[in-house]
């Protein structure tokens, strides 16, 4: 496989190096397996010839033209951490030759893959459009508003659809990557991931600050305070509506828009993020936590762990 991956001005330095890495290891290990896959021809390309990342180092590249015969590009991420900058670039001229270039691969039918921030400038360019996508879990809201043709889901780590991969947060890269090594050799993606010591993290869920996502909108932050105050207690999404001042449709609405999702999951996305540095940070019995999140029974706290952060209790708390 030819893969294309794009250096351009303010790249987010571990994405790139990450792709590379990961893709050098796997063409450096192949051939400790039985049968190894074919290699991966790995090609750095950029608009320019020599390209400037988001902590100023300098990248040579080769003509982009080489992405017109690649079997997959890759998009890394663009170093910028605030959203409405991010915005601003991914759909301004600076971004206006990647995007062409991200049509155009789509157009041929080539693959495309992007992380984090990468994954707007995908969805800019119109080729995220009535596809399933990631990004990374922090900027969501703001990937959700923007684009409402793609159905964005932050919770997964790694997204494929159509023809287009996306993965999650900065450190998505690596996943990113092996997911690329897994298609041809799912034994040697596992290798690859036991010499660099990456565990699989199928779920961004237990890294998401509630918080973080909430306050994008002031009625949703709102309620999210609201709701944590009453974490203990049994929660009436109509007593938090009518405590911050808003109808109970409109806050359904907010949260909707803002975070995917209903009132009543994201209140049991508080109960899970409590309830999971509880078990991290104290000893408190099972039972004990879950009354303090507002459950009855241990088995119920029990199941709401495994389904939302992908692993046990006990796997908690031992971290």
């Amino acid at each position: 496989m030819d893969i294309a991956v794009l250096a351009y001005d303010g790249v987010f330095d571990s994405g790139l190096a990450a792709i590379l890495d990961v893709l050098d290891g796997a063409n450096g290990m192949r051939t400790e397996l039985p049968e190894p896959p074919p290699a991966w021809k790995v090609t750095t390309v950029g608009f320019r010839r020599r390209v400037r990342t988001g902590a100023g180092h300098v990248v040579e590249t080769a003509s982009v033209a080489e992405a017109e015969k690649a079997d997959l590009l890759l998009v890394p991420a663009l170093a910028e951490r605030r959203p409405d900058a991010l915005i601003a670039h991914v759909s301004g001229p600076a971004s206006a030759a990647a995007r062409r270039l991200v049509v155009a691969a789509r157009e041929r039918r080539t693959p495309v893959a992007s992380a984090c921030t990468g994954t707007f400038l995908l969805a800019e360019s119109g080729v995220l459009n009535g596809r399933q996508a990631t990004t990374s879990w922090w900027l969501a809201p703001y990937f959700r508003k923007r684009y409402p043709a793609v159905t964005i889901d932050e919770t997964r780590m790694v997204t494929s659809s159509g023809g287009v991969t996306t993965a999650g947060a900065a450190f998505g890269h690596v996943d990113l990557a092996l997911a690329i090594v897994r298609m041809s050799s799912p034994a040697l993606a596992d290798l690859v991931a036991r010499y660099l010591v990456v565990d699989e993290r199928p779920s961004q869920a237990a890294y998401t600050i509630s918080a973080a996502l909430a306050q994008s909108d002031p009625t949703v932050a709102a309620f999210e305070r609201w709701a944590r105050v009453h974490l203990d207690e049994p929660i009436a999404i109509s007593d938090g509506a009518r405590a911050i001042g808003v109808s109970e449709r409109t806050l359904q609405r907010s949260v909707r828009r803002t975070l995917g999702t209903s009132p009543v999951r994201f209140v049991q996305d508080l109960r899970v993020e409590r309830a999971s540095h509880l078990l991290r940070t104290t000893d408190l019995p099972l039972e004990v936590i879950a009354r303090k999140v507002g459950y009855e029974h241990a088995n119920t706290l029990r199941i709401l762990l495994r389904e939302r952060t992908g692993t046990t209790a006990g796997a908690l708390r031992r971290r």
